[in-house]
């Protein structure tokens, strides 16, 4: 192979390189346990997350205080219900995870949890297994 054809064939190797990085998808936890505030900041920061990038796998991982937005009936701090917003992200998406530990700990039970929500065994061990396992970005509004 002459130096030409060598230096387009590095050349070629490099944009489908690039094509394939731009083109891959981006996938983010976002790690929730300080309550209602946290979330209603956290459902900004999705929401214009997903303007930006509307392919990006976004799983939300709660626990401690971080769950009571996830529960049936949670208001926003300014009164308004969490339901039609979590709704609304959850069809486009985007997964929320609840933590049974804390659940056990607060002794509530797994029906107060809105649909839209799975219960993971531990918060914190979910949002260790999404980053070390599955190359998720961490992000904690």
């Amino acid at each position: 192979m002459n130096t030409m054809s060598l230096i387009r064939t590095c050349g070629l190797c490099l944009a489908i390189s690039f094509t394939a990085a731009a083109h891959a998808q981006t996938k983010v936890v976002y790690h929730l346990n300080e309550g209602l505030a946290q979330a209603a900041r956290a459902i900004g920061n999705i929401r214009n997350h997903l303007a930006a990038d509307p392919t990006a796998k976004i799983t939300v991982v709660t626990h401690g205080p971080g769950i009571d937005f996830l529960l049936e009936g949670a208001m926003t701090p300014s009164g308004q219900p969490f339901a039609g917003s979590i709704g609304d992200l959850a069809s486009k998406g985007v997964k929320f995870n609840v933590c049974n530990n804390t659940l056990d700990t607060r002794k509530i039970p797994k029906e107060k949890v809105v649909m839209e929500a799975s219960v993971v065994p531990s918060g914190v061990a979910e949002v260790a297994l999404l980053q070390a396992q599955s190359g998720f970005v961490y992000l904690r509004p």
